[in-house]
């Protein structure tokens, strides 16, 4: 996955638009439109920060995308998990008590069935 298509990704997971990035990060939304669509490929480390910051992802995982930092199997296997624990984590904090205990059951469920295949 490139570098475009891990930020896209991760904001419109979100769900953010360009100007609201840019109203969060200071980052113009041309930019990060340029960023998105590949035609840049290797913005400053503080940028990538701030993004994985706001979108909650690995920051390794975009240095290594962007070719800053050497990539590896490891790196990418950190950013999913890493990217599902900050999905849960987001979608976690509109939840109710019984929707949050509902999940956790249904984690459970999922666990349970894998141990038993």
């Amino acid at each position: 996955m490139s570098l475009g298509e891990k930020l896209k990704d991760a904001r419109e997971h979100l769900p953010m638009t360009l100007r609201q990035v840019e109203d969060a990060t200071g980052i113009s939304n041309a930019y990060l439109s340029q960023l998105e669509n590949n035609k840049i490929q290797k913005p400053s480390a503080n940028i990538l920060y701030k993004l994985s910051t706001l979108y909650k992802i690995n920051l390794n995982s975009l240095l290594a995308a962007a070719g800053i930092i050497e990539g590896s199997a490891n790196v990418s296997e950190i950013s999913k998990e890493d990217q599902a624990l900050s999905n849960i984590a987001f979608y976690a904090e509109n939840l109710s008590n019984e929707e949050k205990d509902q999940v956790l059951e249904y984690i459970k469920f999922l666990r349970h069935k894998k141990k038993n295949a």
